[in-house]
């Protein structure tokens, strides 16, 4: 028997020795193995229905399957269905790249597991999936058609007329030829009798309303008098800006009316938080399926890929897509179903978390940005509220300000004193040394303690190493490194006078040029980071246009200082000599100009950027 497709390809030319017959023989098990392999392939596995393990000559992985199902309902009557999705199981998993080319999916009685399958299937993706018959029950099991590479599966499951009491689906799922999971348990359904609920059908499930179903825009009319509102842009209305995002919830009765609006590709969402931090939440999502828009309440522990919750607490839904705007709005009951820990009572304190991003064919992705996360804590069915937030945490802010301060600044500055400033002051000391040297090195110890403290800050926000920061976390570990051998580099230079003296010199110079241009690359990718998000392109042209100053004034002092710019050194040869303090003290009145115009717009630029990450 033919077990694997390694074995159906490692069959040899036929010796030729061998007489026809035994040719023919084997031509003929060559065909019957190509067979075999091929339906492998196309999912016609029903020689799987009952141990559901694939024919593939290889042991099942050991290791957890990175895989889950899930399902809309878990009480059912006899003839209900509920919508069961095969899909990768966490974002992490996904932004891996993992992915799935076969499955099998069943379900079985939970009391007897080796029973065989029960309940129907109906397909909601012909492109992917196909029904088969197992144990003369025609849509008892769903398979896969090709190899192609899929994240997720959806269909609908039919209870059967006489059900037994409880029901677990079950899957197998091929990564690849080699790598599969056998039986990957899935949620258990309770089977009651009485007469079937309503069907699920795939096509109508969702709200099949026009966007008419909203009579009226979404309006920040009544913030903070009639309604609670969490908007972005701060005090933006969703009626006449088509980029705010808008959150609003009022209480009626023993139940709290929400509205949430927002421009986005796949869907908008907000979440029930008792942090800042996502984990443990209730999150609502108006997710755009095609033409249409899911509502729907999920939970999410940790960073895991949300899961529907065991019942649906909202009523009153309604929904319009206008422009690249999806707007949704719904009704919650202030305590539904405590007994279940996953719904949360709105009559307690909780962060608000409001998120977009893409999805698709009703599946969400990571959003796009930093969620937009309240300021404080409300309560829910609480007085109204006119309510502020920020999509990038305070230590991150910090984190940049600090940066940009070190970087921009203080460091530019103290160069510029160093490279230009050494003639001046000549018989004025400060403290036993020179001016120039301790206006220089004052300014490089706050950069490093600056730009010391802003790099733990990351790392305390994250708990540890972030591996979506990309190339600005590798960028600012060099920074780091560079800046503190700058000044342990410096503390055992050689006297002035020492023979390798310009050895140092030349070190500093370099370290400290390296680190400046480094770290001006990190800030440019620091500003696109998703947890510090500026808005562009205004940022990225100001940040631009903060260096572009700097070089320009750089440029010109050192063009003055190799004498091609006679601005302050206008005096002929022969008054030069008769006057000799003079044109130093004119030299050395325009460098302080320059230095006074280039702190002037260097603290202009900076304001701006500061000012930036304040309203994030």
């Amino acid at each position: 028997m033919c077990r694997s497709r390694k074995m159906a390809f490692n069959v040899s030319v036929a010796h030729p020795g061998m007489n026809r017959r035994d040719q023919a023989t084997l031509l003929l098990l060559l065909s019957v193995c190509l067979r075999t392999t091929r339906g492998f392939s196309n999912g016609k596995v029903t020689q799987a229905c009952g141990n559901m393990v694939p024919n593939h000559g290889y042991d099942s992985s050991s290791d957890p399957p990175p895989y889950t199902i899930t399902v809309s309902k878990t009480q059912l009557t006899p003839g209900e269905q509920t919508k069961v999705t095969l899909s990768v199981s966490t974002l992490e998993d996904m932004s891996k790249g993992t992915t799935f080319k076969g499955f099998f999916i069943q379900a079985r009685d939970v009391g007897k597991p080796s029973g065989g399958a029960v309940g129907s299937f109906t397909l909601m993706n012909k492109s992917i999936s196909q029904l088969l018959t197992c144990a003369g029950t025609q849509g008892s099991a769903v398979s896969h058609t090709s190899e192609s590479k899929k994240t997720e599966v959806e269909v609908i499951w039919t209870a059967p007329a006489n059900p037994p009491s409880s029901v677990q689906f079950t899957a197998t799922v091929v990564q690849k030829y080699k790598i599969y999971w056998v039986k990957i348990p899935g949620p258990v359904v309770t089977l009651t009798g009485g007469t079937p609920g309503p069907s699920f059908n795939p096509t109508t499930a969702q709200p099949t309303t026009s966007p008419a179903v909203l009579p009226n825009q979404f309006s920040s009319e009544g913030c903070g008098t009639n309604k609670s509102c969490l908007r972005d842009p701060v005090g933006c209305d969703p009626k006449t800006d088509p980029v705010c995002f808008f959150l609003s919830f009022r209480t009626e009765g023993q139940s709290v009316v929400f509205e949430l609006s927002g421009p986005a590709d796949g869907y908008v969402s907000f979440g029930l938080s008792l942090d800042k931090w996502m984990g443990n939440d209730e999150i609502y999502l108006c997710v755009k399926d095609g033409d249409l828009v899911d509502v729907r309440t999920t939970y999410a522990t940790g960073r895991s890929y949300p899961q529907p919750t065991s019942e649906d607490p909202l009523r009153d839904r309604a929904w319009a897509l206008s422009d690249g705007v999806i707007q949704c709005n719904f009704r919650r009951d202030i305590n539904f179903n405590l007994a279940d820990h996953s719904f949360f009572s709105l009559d307690h304190n909780y962060y608000l978390f409001m998120a977009n991003g893409r999805a698709d064919s009703g599946r969400i992705r990571r959003h796009d940005r930093q969620p937009l996360i309240s300021s404080n804590q409300i309560v829910i069915s609480g007085p109204p509220r006119d309510l502020t937030g920020s999509r990038s945490p305070l230590l991150i802010k910090y984190h940049g300000a600090f940066m940009l301060v070190a970087w921009m600044t203080t460091v530019s500055t103290g160069i510029i004193v160093a490279r230009y400033f050494k003639p001046d002051w000549p018989e004025s000391s400060l403290c036993g040394q020179r001016i120039w040297f301790q206006v220089h090195r004052s300014l490089m110890i706050v950069s490093v303690l600056l730009t010391c403290v802003g790099f733990i800050l990351p790392f305390i926000y994250r708990g540890g190493w972030s591996k979506r920061a990309g190339s600005h976390a590798y960028l600012g570990c060099t920074v780091m490194v560079l800046a503190i051998i700058q000044p342990v580099m410096a503390v055992f230079r050689p006297a002035p006078n020492a023979s390798r003296r310009y050895i140092f010199n030349w070190m500093h110079l370099a370290g400290g040029t390296i680190a400046q241009i480094i770290a001006v690359v990190a800030i440019f990718l620091g500003i696109h980071q998703q947890a510090l998000l500026l808005p562009g392109p205004w940022s990225t042209i100001v940040l631009a246009g903060f260096v572009i100053w700097g070089v320009v004034v750089d440029l010109i002092l050192e063009v003055h200082r190799v004498g091609f710019l006679q601005i302050g050194r206008g005096c002929s040869e022969d008054k030069a000599n008769i006057l000799p303090s003079s044109s130093r003290s004119h030299d050395s009145c325009f460098k302080k100009i320059v230095l006074t115009i280039f702190l002037c717009g260097n603290l202009g630029f900076l304001v701006a950027l500061l000012n930036s990450i304040n309203n994030v």
